[in-house]
């Protein structure tokens, strides 16, 4: 292995790069049109366009990667997390062109990465499990049928996916239908595939996750635990290594054996196996995330051990260069740093990033896509950073991360610092009360009110506009931004600019929470709904928001499903009511 590249973007590309460095190979990024600019695309010694600005046309299209990968004599392919990282179409399409796939084999991610396949090898080594489907369900009467026989609350999951993406979770029977058809549709826009199943959905649970390590020898080798417990909307907010107020680890493996379900399946690589730990004691597997994961760091931190530098041994065919789990060395603390607005219900903010003044000092280390003047598109996801935090002991790891916290300045964007900050003052998560966060805390214990930011400006025109030129007898390709172009008076996109609607501020109009797309109307243009009624959906940066109508009232479309809105531009308005006076 000589050149890596790597079909990812962001912050993940980012430590793949350095990491490339550290290892001393040659890295290759790959670049949607919104990150042309962004800081993984100028670190990697290489960087190819992907000629278009959405996942599914570029982060998630095996033949233009693959196509890169050739172009630019690449010899091996790192998926970092989410997009590609646990297709096995992707793992076997690089493989078939000759290339190293840094990862488990694909046969390896087909069984673990079919959730109920996962389900199959876990119960066959032993490890506990709750109530599940037997397999993919295709409407929403299967999942109403299977909470009748098993009982609420029930999650509906990707079947091939994670991260929180394409998870919903139904507490009442009547919302069953639209949440089976959002995690079709996250399903479908995250991973490319929307096949979702079912599970009993344990209530208050803590997420542990087994990091795990093997090689293509047979060593397979638990690492470490996490916890990654402190959620919202079935997302990691924040993840700490190693978990804490848990058995020993050995106590952990002999009772959810992380070890035996991966040489079950087969696996090489970096893996890990996540379960949830109900307040009664019960252990319920998970699943198995056959990719790095974000949290990653917080390991490594704790036991030394290089995650992206052993995944490149592994795939090289090396052996473990540890053949025991090494005795945790302090404990960490990671913070994903969001461009979501916690005082909004952590509604994401796309935007251009005015100041980002970061921490430093003893314990701190800064995993970032981004710096001051970065664009956070609206197209992906918004994770733009990772701040680690590493003490002797969880206490002094607190007590950095409040200082560390307290020290970190970003402007221009709403960010989920504020809750971070907030939640570094909790009992229930510093514990002397003990450790009483699991994955519904934040929507049912967390008492802070926090303030909404300031929307952000809307993100200016990314796109490229795309021409030939001719130089010394060649043809060459050539993209120019466009919002270089307005500044200079220049040509004009030839695509249609993102559509946008009217800003208002009166009561009888219905607008944009977020800036995203509107991906839906669930009501019929001059229908009446009550106050609650679902009225529309909107998507961004790979999350669902729903547009929830305010009132009671009979509603006027003023915006077409599928048109890109900034936040609060207008969706809707009500109607006048009979007698009352003034236009619509």
């Amino acid at each position: 292995m000589k050149k890596v590249l790597i079909a990812n973007r962001g912050e993940i590309a980012v430590r793949i790069i350095r990491a490339c460095r550290d290892h001393g190979l040659q890295s290759v990024a790959v670049y949607a049109d919104p990150d042309m600019d962004a800081v993984f695309v100028k670190l990697a010694d290489e960087a190819y366009g992907l000629d278009g600005s959405r996942p599914a046309e570029t982060y998630l299209d095996i033949d233009k990667l693959i196509a890169v990968a050739k172009r630019s004599g690449a010899d091996a392919v790192h998926p970092g997390y989410g997009f590609l990282s646990e297709r096995a179409e992707f793992a076997r399409a690089v493989q078939d062109a000759g290339l190293i796939w840094i990862g488990p084999d694909p046969h390896v991610i087909e069984a673990l990465g079919d959730k109920v396949e996962a389900r199959r090898i876990a119960k066959s080594v032993g490890a506990p499990l709750v109530a599940g489907s037997d397999g993919p369900v295709e409407t929403a009467e299967e999942v109403i049928a299977f909470a009748e026989k098993h009982g609420l609350p029930v999650a509906i999951k990707a079947a091939h996916g994670g991260g929180g993406r394409g998870l919903k979770v139904a507490w009442k029977m009547e919302e069953i239908a639209e949440l089976y058809e959002s995690a079709v549709r996250e399903a479908k826009a995250a991973f490319g595939r929307g096949e979702c199943f079912l599970e009993r959905f344990l209530d208050r649970p803590r997420h542990i996750e087994a990091q795990v390590i093997a090689d293509k020898h047979g060593n397979v080798l638990v690492v470490g635990t996490r916890d990654c417990s402190l959620q919202r909307r079935n997302q990691k907010l924040v993840e700490e290594a190693p978990a804490p107020s848990l058995p020993t680890l050995n106590a952990m493996k002999s009772t959810m054996p992380p070890s035996e379900i991966c040489a079950a399946a087969g696996y090489s690589g970096a893996g890990t196996v996540e379960f949830l730990l109900g307040v009664d004691g019960t252990i319920s597997f998970l699943e198995v995330n056959t990719r790095l994961q974000v949290e990653h760091p917080v390991t490594e931190e704790t036991t030394g051990i290089d995650l992206v530098i052993e995944q490149f041994r592994i795939a090289d065919g090396l052996p473990l260069r540890i053949t025991e789990t090494p005795p945790p060395r302090g404990h960490s603390i990671e913070f994903r740093i969001n461009a979501e607005d916690p005082g909004r219900g952590f509604l994401p903010t796309p935007g251009t990033i005015t100041r980002f003044d970061a921490p430093s000092g003893p314990g701190i280390r800064l995993d970032s896509g981004v710096v001051s003047g970065s664009t956070v598109p609206g197209t992906f996801d918004s994770l733009m950073a990772k701040l680690i935090v590493t003490g002797a002991t969880r206490e002094q790891a607190l007590s950095r991360a409040r200082r560390a916290l307290r020290e970190f300045k970003i402007e221009g964007i709403a960010t989920v610092l504020p809750f971070h900050r907030a939640a570094m003052e909790s009992r229930d998560f510093t514990g002397e009360d003990g450790f009483k966060v699991h994955t519904r805390w934040i929507e049912t214990d967390f008492a802070d009110r926090l303030e909404a930011e300031a929307r952000p400006e809307p993100v200016s025109d990314t796109s490229l506009i795309r021409t030939h030129v001719e130089i010394d007898g060649k043809r060459h390709a050539l993209g120019i931004p466009a919002a270089l172009l307005a500044g200079l008076g220049g040509l004009s996109s030839s695509t249609t600019p993102p559509a946008s609607a009217t800003k208002t501020d009166d009561s009888a109009s219905i607008t944009a929470p977020i800036s995203g797309t509107l991906q839906a109307f669930k009501v019929e243009n001059g229908a009446d709904v009550a106050a609650g009624d679902l009225i529309a959906v909107m998507e961004a940066m790979k999350m669902e928001t729903q547009v929830i109508a305010a009132r009671a009232g009979k509603i006027r479309f003023k915006a077409d499903a599928g048109s890109y809105l900034e936040a609060g531009a207008e969706i809707a308005r009500f109607e006048p009511e009979a007698g009352a006076g003034g236009a619509v």
